[in-house]
């Protein structure tokens, strides 16, 4: 970030194709990116608008500039969130690279990767009751399941406090300064918690659990299967500094 805390475009570009390289076992970025999309698809990036803390636009630039760089054509490519539903693209999309920051939800405990899905369907509030505990049906929409390419979960200033858009406050957010990226999103959402609730126990001196808990994350794995939640069973590989990693 630079000093009025904006994300360095530069920084965000090495991270998140270090990270590529890594998933995919490349050398080369370009190679890397390629084992994810061809040439031929239609590629949707669904990305995260909440003016509080937003998707990154320089973010959302550099993923669009690689998926270029593989062949799709500049009409083959969109960026959104709340419009969707209506998206032409979004709707013949072959390919979906999901990037969102992580923050606290006063209805589902945190807003991250899988709840991201939700614009998705006309009606969201049909995946409210519980806590939002099913949000992994979204995954197994027909215009969604296995479509997938990449998870990004932007950690550089998360919110570990403060659960709807009227409780926001700056205090609750930090410079963690990272990203998580995988190709399972109930792992990669699994792994944020940790870290919030890490981050929850410093600022408050004592186990604060998210509230309401984060419940569809885990149900994701042991209802639905759409991933892995138990962090005994995700591979983590730490790149870049361990200062405060919290993890």
């Amino acid at each position: 970030m630079d000093s009025s805390g904006k994300p360095k475009s530069t920084n965000l570009e090495k991270m998140i194709d270090e990270a590529v390289r890594l998933l995919t076992n490349e050398k080369d970025t370009l190679q890397a990116w390629q084992q994810l999309i061809k040439p031929e698809d239609i590629v949707g990036i669904k990305s995260n608008v909440w003016r509080y803390l937003r998707t990154p636009i320089e973010l959302e630039d550099i993923i669009k500039n690689r998926i270029k760089q593989c062949g799709v054509s500049e009409n083959s490519i969109d960026i959104d969130d709340r419009g969707i539903s209506g998206n032409p693209v979004f709707q013949k999309s072959t390919a979906l690279i999901n990037v969102r920051p992580m923050r606290t939800h006063d209805w589902s405990g945190v807003g991250s990767l899988i709840k991201n899905y939700i614009m998705f369907v006309d009606k969201p509030s049909v995946y409210h009751p519980d806590s939002c505990a099913d949000l992994a049906k979204l995954w197994y929409l027909p215009h969604v399941k296995g479509k997938t390419r990449l998870n990004i979960l932007v950690m550089l200033t998360p919110l570990f406090h403060g659960m709807g858009p009227h409780h926001f406050s700056p205090k609750y957010t930090w410079a963690y300064n990272g990203l998580l990226v995988g190709f399972d999103p109930v792992a990669v959402d699994a792994t944020g918690v940790r870290i919030i609730q890490a981050k929850r126990k410093q600022f408050f001196g004592e186990d604060r659990p998210i509230n309401p808990p984060p419940k569809h994350i885990f149900l994701a794995d042991t209802r639905h299967h759409l991933g892995t939640a138990d962090p005994n069973k995700i591979e983590l590989i730490k790149v870049g500094w361990e200062k405060d990693i919290l993890i």
